[in-house]
């Protein structure tokens, strides 16, 4: 039950000019060195907002920030060393102050057959995607309830909603997300934080790429399941997360948005 009081009055409308606009606000990406988690904060920074890229390799990160341009830095983290992440937010908010946006994007995979598999490789993988996010998220809770805004979304996957083979851990870390977004707003929905995530379907990536050219077999069966006959491009996702981060999407918590062109729901 939510214990804070309830208010009959909406708040003010926003500035319907500029109501996909990230002005002034300040975001920190997870995993925003490459792939999904660049695009997303290329498109947030589009959007006005500064983004802060993290992530395990500086040098990744420094080319991504130093592309994007002025409005990116970079903060090398790990998230596997939960111990560190405490410490990791703290001086980073002293560095370049409070974060209003936090995309929970980082992730890994380990793809082995499931009787194959090790309680060490499934700890791998949910130490990134569930703990250390979670962690990450604690420590970014409390300033954004105390200035009562914040906007906090999880990178989920095709894999929360549908089964796919070898990737226990994957799947098991991306289904735990979606039910870390509704207790999340369930808890901080009334103290003005918004918590979503964005579900990817198939994205043109040099990884897909990589993992269909040799298979046709598996290409056709993901093509026959998109609705929309194309792959997603990795900008439609970022958009996607500078939407739910806006103004504009000020009544929208607890979900998680699918973008898959159909995929999931395709025949």
């Amino acid at each position: 039950m939510n214990t804070h009081a309830l208010s009959n009055s909406s708040p003010a409308l926003p500035n319907w000019d500029h109501a996909f606009r990230l002005d002034g606000q300040r975001a920190l990406v997870t995993g925003g060195g490459s792939g999904l988690g660049l695009a997303i904060a290329r498109c947030l920074a589009a959007s006005g907002a500064e983004v802060i890229l993290a992530g395990r390799r500086a040098d990744l990160l420094d080319e991504a920030a130093a592309s994007i341009g002025p409005l990116a830095k970079a903060a090398p983290l790990d998230l596997r060393d939960i111990g560190s992440i405490k410490a990791f937010a703290a001086s980073l908010e002293a560095k370049h102050g409070p974060i209003d946006i936090l995309v929970n994007n980082a992730g890994n995979t380990v793809k082995k057959p499931f009787e194959d598999s090790t309680i060490a490789d499934f700890d791998e993988v949910m130490d990134v995607h569930v703990r250390g996010a979670l962690e990450l998220t604690r420590q970014f809770l409390p300033g954004q309830i105390a200035r009562g805004r914040g906007s906090v979304i999880f990178t989920a996957s095709m894999t929360s909603f549908i089964g796919q083979p070898m990737v226990m851990g994957y799947t098991t870390a991306k289904t735990a997300l979606t039910g870390a977004v509704r207790g999340l707003s369930a808890e901080f929905a009334g103290r003005g934080i918004r918590v979503n995530a964005v579900a990817p379907g198939w994205i043109d990536t040099d990884l897909f790429q990589k993992a269909t050219a040799s298979d046709p077999a598996r290409r056709a069966k993901i093509m026959g399941r998109i609705q929309m006959n194309r792959l997603g491009s990795a900008e439609e996702i970022g958009w996607t997360c500078a939407f739910l981060a806006s103004p504009a999407a000020g009544y929208i918590t607890g979900q998680t948005i699918i973008v898959d062109g159909g995929a999931v729901i395709g025949f």
